[in-house]
């Protein structure tokens, strides 16, 4: 038996019935650390002490490779999960449950943030590890692990969600130039439907209905099936758009098979260079979709619901942008305002006008008296 520092926090290892185990003592201090293991030997010599630590000698690994068979596999976004699983296994596999400490969680942020991971995707990696303690906490034998979630004692990061990069007219010229036509169609329809990337590459023809100019989405992010009325512009897309033999799928590739994300990932990339737009990603034409809806004076509930999003909030980002489509408003009071001193000018019962109305159009002019 002995102690050792992780950092600045006292561990000590000892071997038990022929396995070494690892317990954090969860102290700075060397001399209540010493005492901490005193009290494990004298639990041990009595018997006591397996009952207490039963489970702690769990893998990190062990509660994952549960955690992705259990709960993950029945998730849509299979993907997304499972990347979030590998972030966290590369720092954690080696460890058992009870090594896990919020001091260690807060090193494998600060790792994270150190080579340019944004905030968002580490909560999302805490988020996953949270509930994967919370599942082997409650809803798993206890054997698995007993104890406190030490996600209970670790702060998420600060996001900024105010993220809304949208194309602009000028932009959308530009990187039409450089596309190829495929990548371009595929581009043009998303920014006309609002689609995420993989609802738009998994579009097949009987969801399709072009007399009502309706595509049918059952499968979204959030679960629930959505409509999505078609524009003139996605429409004739769609018209023009030549049907396959050998595959349902409305945009496929050149060997009649899906696109993948990262086809379109890297093809889109090398035409944002090539155009030399900045700081644009894919899901992007979604946030230009929402945003010249309501620049166009579309109300955020109907934004909300084109887009399908459940609830207000996330919608409200485009909120600052309606101001925008407001301003036609303004401009028609201060055309009221002049078109009300003109018919007092031609009459020639309101010299005074003709002063207000030289300062407001900046033409030279003098009151006469």
């Amino acid at each position: 038996m002995g102690l050792y520092r992780r950092g600045k926090v006292w561990w000590m290892s000892f071997t038990y019935q022929d396995k070494c185990y690892r317990r954090s003592t969860e102290t700075t201090d060397r001399k209540l650390a010493q005492k901490i293991l005193d009290k494990v030997k004298y639990e041990i010599v009595q018997g006591k002490w397996f009952e207490t630590a039963r489970g702690e000698t769990r893998t990190f690994k062990e509660m994952m490779e549960r955690y992705l068979n259990e709960h993950v596999s029945k998730k849509k976004s299979q993907r997304a999960y499972r990347g979030y699983v590998q972030n966290l296994q590369t720092f954690f596999d080696d460890d058992t449950l009870s090594e896990i400490t919020p001091e260690l969680i807060d090193k494998y942020k600060e790792k994270r943030l150190r080579v340019g991971v944004k905030p968002a995707t580490v909560n999302r990696d805490l988020a996953i590890l949270k509930n994967a303690f919370n599942r082997a906490i409650y809803k798993w034998n206890p054997s698995l692990f007993r104890g406190e979630n030490p996600m209970k004692r670790v702060e998420m990061e600060k996001e900024n969600n105010k993220r809304t990069r949208w194309l602009s007219y000028e932009e959308e010229g530009k990187l039409k130039k450089v596309s190829p036509q495929w990548l371009w169609e595929i581009c043009l329809f998303a920014m006309e439907t609002g689609l995420r990337q993989n609802e738009l590459l998994s579009l097949t023809w009987p969801m399709v209905d072009l007399k009502l100019k309706t595509i049918v989405i059952l499968e979204t992010k959030n679960g629930e099936p959505k409509v999505v009325p078609l524009s003139n512009t996605a429409s004739e897309i769609l018209r023009s758009r030549p049907r396959s033999m050998r595959t349902d799928l409305v945009f496929y590739a050149s060997s009649h098979t899906k696109y993948t994300g990262r086809n379109v990932g890297r093809a889109l990339t090398i035409a944002l260079a090539k155009a030399g737009i900045k700081d644009f990603r894919f899901h992007d034409f979604r946030h230009t979709c929402a945003t010249r809806l309501v620049q166009a004076g579309e109300d955020l509930y109907k934004v909300q619901k084109f887009l399908g999003h459940l609830g207000g909030e996330t919608t409200k980002r485009y909120a600052h942008h309606s101001v925008e489509s407001l301003r036609g408003a303004a401009e028609s009071l201060d055309r009221s305002r002049l078109g009300f001193h003109n018919f007092f000018t031609i009459s020639g019962k309101d010299n005074f006008a003709n002063s207000q109305i030289a300062e407001f159009t900046g033409e030279a002019h003098v009151a006469q008296w």
